[in-house]
C-alpha cells in the first residue's frame, strides 16, 4: 500500500484498476525543406482544416459537456487565429527552413512557457488549450489522428501525463471511473470538463505516475487529492461507506434545492454564486444559486493573447444572463493587475504591484479597454437582470468617474438604436479600508456593496496573504475586518440598498452567524459551497 498526493481538480470517490492510457501523438521532429511557400501553404491549409474540426466540435459536444464548455473549442479556434502565433510559424519556416510541423510546436512551446510563467493560475491554466490546438495542426498535417484510446474495455481509472480538453471531452464517465494525471491545474478546462462529467480527478502527481502499473488497484479522492494504491481491504470498507455516505449527503443537500434560505429566527437571506468563467455559471445554476453575486470578467482576457472585442464579451455577458433566467448577475469590471497580468496590455513592471495599477485604476486609465466592456455589458443587459460592479474603490470621485462613462455608453447605444436596459444596478467592492471608512459618501453613489474578504484582510492587516511566510501573522478571523465590514453594512442599510459579500469568509461557517447578526443581505460563493452554506443558515 502506498499513498500519493496531488491537486484536488474534480471531486468524487473513485475505486478501480488502473489504466495507462496510450497517447497517440503525431511526430513534429525537425526536417529541412526547400520550398517555404509550400510549406506555409501547409501550415494554411492544415490550420483552415484544423479551425473547421474545432467548430464541428463546438457543436457536437454541446449536448454532452453543455454550450459553455464546448465555449473551449472556439476559444482553441481564437488562438489559432492569434496573428503572433501564425507569424511565428511562418517566421520560423522561412528563416530556418524547417518543415511546418516543427514550427508549429516551437511557436506553440513558446506560448505554452509565456502562459505557464505568468502569476496568474487561470491564466497558466490556458497554456493545456495552446497545446491542444497546436497539436490539432500537427496531427492533421502529419496525418496520425489525435488522442488517445479512450475506450476501455471495462470501467477503470485512467491515468497519463495529461488529457487535453479534447481528450477529456471524449470521455465516458460510465466506463472512466477518474482521472490521474503527472501534470495539470485545478482551473484548466481538462478539470473544469472531468467535474462537468462528474469524473473524480487528481492531477499533477508529478513523477510518482512513473511508478504505476497496469491493473493496479486504487482509491482516488478528487476531493482532496489523495490516492491510495494496493489499498488494505480495511481500506477498501472504508472508502466504500465514505462514497455511500458523501451520496447520502448529497442527497439530503439536493433535498434543499428550492427551499428558501431562513434561519429558525426568521432571519432570510440570499445565497449567490461567485464564478469565473462561463463555464461555472452551470454549475451555479446546478447548486440552485440565488443569483450570481460575483462574475469575474477578466477571464475574457486572461484567457486570450489579446483583448477581447466587444462583441465577445457581449456574447459571453449574455451566456451568463440566458442562463441565470432573471435572477440577478453581478458582474464585476475589470480586475487585472497585482498578480493577474497580461502581457499584450503593457503594463510597467511595478515595485509593489498589489499597490499599483490595478483593477478600478487600470480601467479609469484606459479608455481602450473599458468602454468596449461597458458597450457589451449594456448590450447584453437586455437578456436578464444585470448589476455592474466596480473594484478597488477608494474614493467617490473614482464612482463619479465611472458613472460617467456609463452615461457617455448608454447615450451612444441610444444614438445607435441598441436596446440596453434602464434598471441596470450600479455597485461597489469594499475591498480597502478607505473605502469601508467613507462607506457613508459611497453609500449614497451606489445601489449596493459587495465585500472582497480576501483583499479587505490583505490591506487592513498589510500583509500579503500569498506569502506563506507571513502565514502565521495572518488572521481571516481579525477583529478590524469584522468592524470595517458592519461599519459599511451600517452606512449601506441606512440609504435603503443592499449589501453582499463575495470573498472565502462569506463561505466560512463559523463567520454565517455574525453576518447575519449586521444584516448582510448576501452572502456569494464557489457554486460547491451554495448548498453546505444554505445548510448552515436553516440550522441557525
Amino acid at each position: 500500500m502506498r499513498e500519493l498526493k496531488g491537486i484536488a481538480a474534480s471531486p468524487g470517490i473513485a475505486v478501480g484498476k488502473l489504466h495507462m492510457a496510450s497517447f497517440k501523438r503525431a511526430d513534429a521532429g525537425k526536417k529541412t525543406i526547400l520550398d517555404v511557400e509550400g510549406e506555409r501553404e501547409r501550415f494554411e491549409s492544415a490550420r483552415a482544416r484544423a479551425m473547421a474540426q474545432l467548430g464541428e466540435l463546438a457543436v457536437s459536444m454541446t449536448d454532452k459537456i453543455g454550450a459553455e464548455n464546448a465555449l473551449l473549442f472556439e476559444i482553441q479556434q481564437m488562438m489559432l487565429e492569434e496573428p503572433d502565433f501564425i507569424d511565428s510559424v511562418n517566421d520560423l519556416i522561412a528563416r530556418e527552413r524547417v518543415c511546418a510541423e516543427y514550427a508549429i510546436q516551437a511557436a506553440s512551446n513558446r506560448l505554452y512557457e509565456q502562459f505557464s510563467q505568468v502569476e496568474d493560475a487561470y491564466m497558466r491554466a490556458r497554456a493545456g488549450d495552446i497545446k491542444d490546438a497546436a497539436q490539432r495542426v500537427v496531427s492533421i498535417l502529419s496525418g496520425v489522428p489525435q488522442g488517445t484510446e479512450l475506450r476501455p474495455a471495462e470501467p477503470c481509472i485512467f491515468v497519463g501525463n495529461d488529457f487535453t480538453p479534447s481528450e477529456t471531452a471524449q470521455l465516458e464517465p460510465g466506463q472512466v471511473l477518474a482521472l490521474l494525471t503527472k501534470q495539470g491545474a485545478p482551473n484548466s478546462h481538462t478539470a473544469i470538463i472531468s467535474r462537468t462529467l462528474g469524473i473524480p480527478a487528481v492531477v499533477g502527481i508529478g513523477d510518482a505516475v512513473q511508478a504505476l502499473q497496469e491493473g493496479q488497484t486504487a482509491i482516488v479522492d478528487g476531493s482532496s487529492g489523495q490516492i491510495i494504491i494496493d489499498p488494505t481491504q480495511t481500506q477498501l470498507e472504508e472508502y466504500r461507506k465514505r462514497l455511500g455516505r458523501r451520496q447520502e449527503a448529497m442527497i439530503e443537500l439536493e433535498e434543499l434545492k428550492g427551499k428558501p434560505n431562513i434561519t429558525k429566527a426568521g432571519r432570510r437571506i440570499d445565497v449567490y454564486a461567485n464564478i469565473g468563467s462561463i463555464q461555472d455559471a452551470v454549475l451555479a445554476e446546478e447548486n440552485d444559486a440565488g443569483g450570481i453575486g460575483l462574475f469575474r470578467s477578466e477571464f475574457l482576457f486572461l484567457e486570450s493573447a489579446q483583448a477581447p472585442t466587444e462583441d465577445q464579451q457581449f456574447k459571453a455577458y449574455r451566456a451568463v444572463l440566458e442562463r441565470m433566467k432573471g435572477k440577478r448577475v453581478v458582474v464585476r469590471t475589470l480586475d487585472l493587475g497585482a498578480d493577474k497580468q497580461v502581457p499584450y496590455l503593457g503594463m510597467n513592471k511595478e515595485e509593489n504591484p498589489a499597490l499599483g495599477c490595478r483593477a478600478l485604476r487600470l480601467c479609469l486609465d484606459r479608455p481602450d479597454i473599458l468602454m468596449p466592456q461597458l458597450r457589451a455589458l449594456f448590450r447584453a443587459s437586455v437578456y436578464g437582470k444585470l448589476a455592474i460592479m466596480f473594484p478597488m474603490v477608494i474614493s467617490a470621485a473614482e464612482v463619479a468617474a465611472m458613472k460617467r462613462q456609463i452615461e457617455t455608453v448608454k447615450k451612444a447605444l441610444a444614438e445607435e438604436n441598441q436596446p440596453f436596459a434602464g434598471d441596470v444596478e450600479i455597485g461597489i467592492m469594499i475591498e480597502t479600508p478607505a473605502a469601508a471608512l467613507i462607506s457613508d459618501q459611497l453609500a449614497r453613489e451606489v445601489d449596493f456593496f459587495s465585500v472582497g474578504t480576501n483583499d479587505l484582510t490583505q490591506y487592513t492587516l498589510a500583509i500579503d496573504r500569498q506569502n506563506p511566510k507571513l502565514t502565521k501573522f495572518y488572521d481571516p478571523y481579525h477583529e478590524g475586518v469584522f468592524r470595517l465590514i458592519e461599519m459599511a453594512a451600517r452606512n449601506i442599510h441606512r440609504e435603503g440598498r443592499w449589501i453582499g459579500i463575495c470573498g472565502e469568509l462569506a463561505a466560512d461557517p463559523a463567520c454565517t452567524e455574525r453576518f447575519l447578526n449586521m444584516g448582510i443581505d448576501e452572502l456569494s460563493v464557489s457554486p460547491p459551497q451554495i448548498l453546505p452554506l444554505r445548510r448552515r443558515i436553516r440550522e441557525l
